[in-house]
């Protein structure tokens, strides 16, 4: 449904009454449930196919929405003062009375939380009253939706609504970073740099095992076509798809989409998912992606697509 004062309002409603709504944010679409409600939280994990131990992030209005259901140390003010409402999650210890289900964490002693930028998905939270769990709207491990057409091929009829406000401006899932220590961790690239993250705490070391997720997206396969993902192209056969960037790109191939012919990293991510399921489809046998620089938003596009190559792995119970 567009996104218009009523359907908000019926939104909110549906995610009051344990429903699950997909709407837009400015990374990716999510699949919103009450994050106060385990069976609410339980069918997102249906709903996605998601295994149990993969964290969820609980998305709020705002800093204040946020401190009553994590510990803000004073590492996580600087980097909320400057990043939110963004493109940023920060894990913290839960507080005593936290709200959020246990089972959106994965049994964890931390609560990843967000505030979201985007328009739509800022009034829908403050009608909302409480925090929402809301994973990228798709099959897990599968290729994140940027717009809502991405939703209803992944999703179908298991959301009760969803809510279209047109393409997501940024493309990549948020950057999480874990500040429960006295140093920050980062354990997610996206949509906010390392550097610019930098800038504000000074440096970050990473963290994460893809074998007991700390954060979302740390599995070792994620964001996965359907066809085979080869790295760091500088060719490609006539049986592949190739998936661009930059002005020097090889002729051949059965198909091909340029992540940004100019060399623009802010462009390229934007267009990362939609490229990536554009050319996941007949005549391909393969996709063959051109390196990009690993840096700035560069990072977080490598990773993603480092994930989208992974051979899958068979997921514990």
């Amino acid at each position: 449904m567009p996104a218009t004062a009523a359907s908000l309002a019926a939104a909110a409603d549906l995610l009051r009454a344990g429903d699950l709504v997909a709407f837009p944010t400015e990374t990716v679409y999510g699949l919103g449930g009450d994050a106060t409600n385990e069976r609410a939280v339980a069918a997102i994990f249906a709903a996605k196919g998601r295994p149990r131990f993969n964290p969820l992030i609980a998305h709020v209005a705002d800093r204040e929405a946020a401190a009553r259901q994590g510990r803000m140390t004073p590492l996580a003010e600087r980097l909320a003062a400057r990043f939110w409402p963004g493109p940023l999650t920060l894990v913290l210890a839960r507080q005593a009375d936290c709200q959020v289900a246990e089972l959106s964490g994965a049994g964890l002693a931390a609560v990843a939380l967000r505030v979201p930028a985007h328009p739509i998905a800022s009034y829908l939270l403050r009608r909302v009253g409480r925090p929402v769990a809301a994973p990228s709207a798709n099959p897990s491990g599968r290729i994140s939706p940027t717009t809502a057409q991405h939703v209803v091929d992944g999703l179908g009829r298991r959301v009760a609504m969803i809510l279209d406000g047109g393409a997501c401006p940024v493309g990549l899932e948020s950057t999480v970073v874990d500040c429960t220590g006295e140093a920050p961790l980062l354990l997610r690239p996206g949509g906010v740099s390392r550097e610019a993250l930098e800038a504000v705490v000074g440096p970050l070391a990473s963290a994460g095992d893809p074998k007991r997720p700390s954060a979302p997206g740390q599995l070792a396969s994620h964001y996965a076509p359907r066809r085979p993902v080869r790295l760091n192209a500088t060719d490609v056969a006539p049986d592949e798809a190739l998936l661009a960037f930059g002005a020097n790109v090889p002729s051949g191939g059965c198909a091909r989409l340029n992540l940004s012919p100019a060399g623009d990293l802010v462009e390229a991510a934007a267009n990362l998912f939609a490229m990536l399921r554009r050319l996941d489809a007949p005549p391909a046998r393969a996709i063959a992606a051109m390196p990009v620089p690993n840096a700035g938003l560069g990072l977080a596009i490598n990773d993603r697509l480092a994930r989208a190559a992974a051979p899958a792995e068979a997921i514990p119970c």
